[in-house]
């Protein structure tokens, strides 16, 4: 099982997947003229807009949901594998793959809500396999998409998450992995089987307080060990370009390992983000993917940078060789992973880093875990909208649940492998697809730009802008017609 995974991850992590997501990321930088720059004040200002409604909800709740999945065991366990296997000058890479990747996540959160419908319960759903099969006119590219994606986010993924709460609650105070695994299937079901309204209301209370907590004390661990930053960031810098002799062996593996474990952490290109993007209620595309392309930064820019800070300046990290020897070994015999955090906060909070660390990672994962089921059961939503299959939801539970009590119980290695090749799997189908599909999006930031500086508050018609396949649309806009005449 193991070398098969390990094959697959090294077939689908090849190195054009590395430089495909670092690529695209710069081409949509430019072709949005850098809105991830120039859109800064407005990602702030649209991130507490919108309303809520019986179809949709809020921008801030799709923020959350979405940042529900991207903050999560990458944002800890990762960045602690990328520094492992690719040095200091990993984070670097991490950085370059968030600045450029929060323009790729405005395109596809944006083609998301684009091409949004309402299900069987009325609420709105969307995702890649829509705008595959609505704008590229390609329905088995969109099954294909679909089929991925349950495999990936309801079947992979969940036991990365699971795999690190157990291995830092037993770290953090020697609870059996199989217990932990236990109270994760109980809390998770009854959070899943609540339905959509129940995960977008508890990721809007748990995602913006466990990230604030966690940041905060990663400031107190930089300011106590202020001394050390600016060295800290000279190696990021040296290492991330091979100028850090220590680290040239791994400067290749550096930029693999930053982008690997980037697009894992952040997800930008990925095809996940669209999915809660497309849940918002908005009045146009664009706002969604503005606030779709802030959710990077926090992730990585603050999130994944405030563990690799800690780590580095408190020197509680190792580095392997590409052949194996230990170029840095200050926690011997230490796996990668969040315990590299927690030794972190121990230096300098003692008795306080492997209890905080271990309850940040499992509000962090568990959030994340919710946000893949809600994934994978839009793709079921996608499947069935022709023929109703309720007993594939029901599946779908169930398999989640079974994959969270693998995981916690299997070693990280696996788990991360399994992780690694439905994250690659996505990856290769999603920017595939945003590259041929882009036009809507770019059409869309334009069109908001421009309505923005006549004064209004950008109403989105597909019509005038030449989208096809926006039905949904059409109705929202006639629904904003008649409410503008009825308060005149």
């Amino acid at each position: 099982m193991t070398e098969i995974v390990s094959t697959l991850n090294a077939i689908i992590w090849s190195k054009a997947l590395i430089y495909l997501c670092l690529g695209v990321g710069l081409y949509f930088s430019i072709r949005t003229r850098f809105m991830q720059v120039r859109g800064f004040k407005e990602m702030l200002r649209l991130m507490f807009k919108g309303e809520k409604s019986p179809a949709g909800v809020s921008s801030f709740q799709a923020l959350a949901m979405s940042l529900s999945g991207r903050v999560g065991t990458g944002n800890i366990a990762g960045v602690a594998t990328a520094i492992t296997f690719g040095g200091p000058g990993a984070v670097f890479w991490m950085w370059m793959v968030a600045f450029l990747g929060a323009s790729t996540a405005y395109i596809e959160s944006t083609l998301g809500q684009i091409y949004k419908e309402v299900d069987d319960n009325g609420q709105y759903r969307g995702g890649p396999a829509y705008y595959i099969e609505k704008a590229m006119g390609q329905k088995w590219y969109a099954w294909i998409f679909a089929v991925s994606t349950i495999i990936a986010t309801g079947l992979l993924l969940p036991g990365v998450q699971s795999n690190s709460i157990a291995s830092a609650i037993n770290n953090a105070w020697g609870v059996a992995p199989a217990v932990s695994a236990a109270v994760l299937v109980i809390a998770l079901g009854f959070i899943i089987f609540g339905g959509v309204k129940r995960i977008a209301g508890f990721a809007e209370v748990v995602v913006p307080f466990m990230a604030l907590g966690y940041i905060l004390v990663a400031l107190v661990i930089v300011v106590l060990n202020s001394a050390q930053i600016p060295g800290m960031i000279a190696l990021i810098f040296k290492s991330a370009f091979g100028l850090e002799a220590g680290f040239g062996a791994v400067l290749g593996l550096a930029v693999e390992w930053g982008v690997k474990r980037g697009v894992y952490s952040n997800e930008a290109g990925q095809g996940t983000g669209p999915h809660p993007a497309a849940a918002a209620e908005v009045s146009h595309p664009a706002k969604q993917g503005y606030v779709q392309a802030f959710s990077v930064y926090i992730d990585t820019l603050f999130v994944c940078s405030a563990t690799a800070f800690m780590v580095l300046s408190t020197g509680m990290y190792n580095v392997k060789g590409p052949d194996g020897a230990m170029l840095v070994n200050k926690l011997p015999g230490m796996e990668a992973g969040a315990g590299y955090t927690q030794a972190a906060v121990e230096t300098v909070l003692p008795g306080f880093g492997a209890s905080f660390v271990a309850v940040a990672l499992m509000f962090f994962a568990f959030t994340t875990i919710i946000a893949y089921y809600y994934m994978a059961e839009t793709n079921i939503a996608y499947i069935n909208r022709k023929v109703h299959r309720p007993w594939m939801s029901f599946v779908l539970k169930i398999a989640i649940l079974v994959a969270v009590t693998y995981g916690a119980v299997r070693s990280a290695g696996l788990a991360w492998d399994m992780g690694d090749v439905g994250v690659g799997l996505m990856a290769w189908l999603n920017i595939i697809a945003i590259l041929i599909l882009q036009k809507p999006a770019l059409a869309c930031l334009r069109d908001y730009e421009k309505q923005k500086k006549e004064g209004k508050d950008p109403i989105f018609d597909p019509d005038a802008l030449g989208i096809k396949n926006a039905d949904l649309w059409r109705e929202i806009r006639q629904r904003q017609i008649a409410a503008g005449k009825q308060k005149s």
